[in-house]
């Protein structure tokens, strides 16, 4: 429920907004930049009509400079994203504000998996997020929060994707306040914490995790059993699953609620037995971190690990 949403900000030691809440939307697309990006450049089309005008302002250059996402800005993204070709790989950010982690913000990795330097990676994608502010899903509903992620779901060919409540920021540069994000991200497992373009490298067609909204394609679905299992499973009557066109049966929603929830410990808060339900089915399919983004703190290589698999038995 709304009322039990927090307020969060996370600032570095000079003041700086390193992150805040939000909603994050994500998606993992075991493909080639050539076959997905004229469906990412549509779902960018339709998350920008559902954000307010202008509220993407900045893109982020090569250089990783802030620059005005005025009509020129958008002709240089438009054009590196669409006119990228094998073997040169695509990464856009952009930004709602150029010094502060704003609400909306779009990130987007995208690679040619058969180019040699992947040959290193294990299990590389292409993947995208949008975000949106706490305050987005609180004056327009989970509804219509639900209703977004769902049209972008359609437009991209996703294996795995979700929707949750998490701590927003932008490039998830993390570490210069890594022992804030460390107790915010243990007292509210429901918050995601992402850094796409480490995760992107090797989730392969595996699962980040059991989300709020939970999106599932081939060949994961498969392994699940299909969705008939998949209903068998979550009898639980918050669970509701829809199946997407125009590929029925091989992707779905698994929507959890009709809020996502942050979950939060100091409050004795749990997850839901729905929760706790879909992680169990998803564990032997999730994915493990490889880097120490994670971890945060280098001398506990199984942080990662825990906080990958906090809600299975």
């Amino acid at each position: 429920m709304k009322e039990s949403l927090p307020t969060l900000r996370v600032r570095t030691e000079y003041g700086d907004l390193l992150a805040r809440d939000g909603i994050v939307i994500c998606f993992f697309m075991h493909r080639s930049h050539g076959e997905v990006i004229h469906a990412v450049w549509q779902a960018l089309q339709t998350y920008r009509r559902a954000i307010p005008l202008q509220a993407l302002s900045w893109y982020v250059d090569l250089n990783g400079d802030p620059q005005p996402l005025d009509d020129k800005g958008w002709e240089h993204v438009r054009e590196k994203m669409l006119d990228r070709e094998w073997p040169i790989p695509c990464s856009v950010t952009l930004e709602e504000h150029c010094d502060a982690a704003g609400g909306y913000n779009f990130e987007y990795e995208g690679r040619w998996l058969d180019e040699p330097r992947y040959m290193y990676d294990e299990d590389p994608t292409c993947a995208v997020t949008f975000t949106l502010p706490t305050e987005f899903l609180v004056e327009h509903g989970p509804g219509r929060v639900r209703a977004l992620a769902l049209e972008l779901a359609r437009a991209l060919p996703f294996n795995f994707g979700y929707a949750s409540l998490a701590l927003v920021s932008p490039g998830g540069h993390w570490y210069a306040a890594r022992r804030t994000v460390l107790e915010l991200r243990d007292r509210y497992p429901g918050m995601d914490v992402y850094k796409l373009g480490e995760t992107s490298q090797h989730i392969g067609t595996r699962a980040r995790g059991a989300y709020w909204l939970t999106f599932l394609g081939l060949p994961l679905l498969g392994r699940l059993g299909g969705l008939e299992v998949l209903r068998r499973r979550l009898p639980f009557p918050d669970v509701s699953m829809l199946t997407l066109p125009p590929l029925e049966g091989e992707r779905v929603l698994i929507s959890l609620g009709e809020w996502p929830e942050a979950i939060d410990t100091e409050k004795q808060e749990r997850p839901s037995p729905q929760l706790l339900a879909l992680a169990q089915l998803l564990e032997p399919f999730l994915h493990e971190e490889r880097s120490n983004w994670f971890s945060f703190l280098e001398h506990d290589p199984e942080d990662m690990r825990r906080w990958i698999h906090r809600f299975c038995p």
